[in-house]
Formats: C-alpha cells, structure tokens, sequence
C-alpha cells in the first residue's frame, strides 16, 4: 500500500476526531440545562468517533510492515480516544457495567446504549459515503467487500473468546480507575493492543457490540444469531459476571472491616 494512501487515512481519523471534539463542546455548552440530552449526544458523538476510525482502521490491517503497523495504529488512537473522550463509554459492556451494580438508572443506561447503537450505524452509514469517494488508496473496493468474515475459528470459541476478552479488558478498567488519568489511557490502550495481538486474527477481538455491528454489519445480516451470541451476548456475559464478581468481592471486604 502506498505511503500516501496510508496518510490520507489518518487525516481523515484525525479530521473525524477534531469534528467530535468540536460537537461535544458545542453540546456542552448548549444543552447544559438539558442533561439527558446532553448525555444522549455526548455518548453519540464518542461512539461515532470511535467506530467510524476503527472502521478505516480496519482497512490498514495489511499495511507493511504487518502486524506492527496495525497495532502501532490501534494503540496510538485509542489513546487519542481516551484523551478526547473523556467520561464517554462508547462501549454498551461498559454501560451495562453500572447499570447491573445499580450506580445508574434503568433509563439512563438504556438511553446510552441506544446512542451507542445508532452511532454504530451511523458511523458505517458516514464511511460508506467517504469511502465511495474513493480519496485513498485503501477505499479501493472497500464498498464490495460484504461480510468480512472476522471469525477464523469455531463458534464455540469465538464466544469463549470474546467472553474471556471482556472480563479481562472489564476488571481492568475496575482495577485501573483510581489511576491517573495521563496514566489510565496508556494502560487501557496497552492492554488493548494485546487483546488485538492475542485474538485479533481470531475474532478481531472486539469485546464491544456497537463497534461490532458497526464493523461486520453484512455479516449480521447473513449469520445473526452467531454473529449476535459472540459479538452482543458473549461480551455482555462477561461483563456481567466482573460486575457479579466485584460487587461480591467488595461487599465481602465491608463485611471483614465491619468485623474487624
């Protein structure tokens, strides 16, 4: 792929995550005595972004030299993620997370998921548009490519997959929330980059069901059911169970200092 291809793209990326910045920032100041819209539109907009990079980031895969280029890529803009996002979760494990500790209201969580949904289908909707203008060489025939098959392994593994991935990107994001922020990014983004590494080439490691349907909506479309199970349930799941597990470990902790 040629050098410049590859730096249209990342302008691109960078034009995506300037527009957000300035969108939330006008949200903020506009509907600041409208905090359930606000809300709405804040999560919309990191979602967005989110997915809409991720989308062009998935056509660099290739790039040479592979895989470092790839990962290189991922880890730089999930950091820039995590800069410019701050307080979004662009993610419905993550929402899921509170709403099943109930430290946020049944109306709320599902407004946020919601917004993460729609912005998954408007991300695609947005990529498709600038990918049919063809300004770098990866848009080459990206619009033809259907269901890009992500899953290179069995269905059972998958899920297994994407379900361990959750837990372990979830439990770190409990153990690293006291942190620095300057701090958090990186970590989060590290560990990110490995999950990739680990299981990219298997499921492309994705622990996020709004950027998974944003990424292989065809492939929805032509296998819903499996592509839901290891995609929406099986990352649900483990988010789930960090939320069982560390409400339990905490309330055994308040139990043993109320003893002591």
């Amino acid at each position: 792929m040629a050098a410049g291809g590859i730096w249209t793209s990342l302008g691109l990326m960078v034009a995506v995550v300037v527009a957000v910045g300035l969108c939330r920032s006008l949200a903020r100041r506009r509907l600041h005595t409208h905090p359930r819209l606000c809300s709405f539109l804040l999560e919309l907009l990191s979602t967005f972004q989110v997915c809409a990079c991720t989308n062009e980031l998935s056509l660099l895969g290739n790039t040479e030299p592979s895989p470092h280029t790839a990962l290189t890529l991922t880890y730089g803009f999930t950091v820039l993620h995590g800069v410019t996002l701050p307080g979004s979760m662009c993610n419905p494990c993550g929402t899921l997370q509170p709403l099943w500790g109930g430290r946020t209201s049944v109306r709320v969580g599902g407004l946020k998921i919601g917004a993460q949904f729609a912005a998954a289908v408007l991300a695609r909707i947005f990529m498709h548009f600038i990918w049919r203008l063809e300004m770098a060489e990866p848009h080459l025939g990206a619009l033809t490519q259907g269901c890009g098959n992500p899953m290179q392994t069995t269905e059972v593994q998958a899920f297994c997959i994407e379900l361990l991935f959750s837990v372990v990107f979830q439990l770190t994001i409990l153990q690293v929330e006291n942190i620095k922020p300057s701090y958090r990014v990186h970590a989060v983004a590290l560990l990110i980059t490995m999950l990739v590494f680990a299981g990219g080439n298997l499921t492309g490691a994705i622990f996020n069901p709004a950027l998974a349907f944003s990424l292989h909506p065809h492939c929805f479309y032509d296998r819903f059911l499996t592509y839901s199970l290891v995609y929406w349930i099986a990352p649900c799941l483990g988010t789930i169970l960090v939320a069982f597990v560390w409400k339990s470990f905490l309330g055994h902790q308040k139990t043993l200092k109320s003893e002591l």
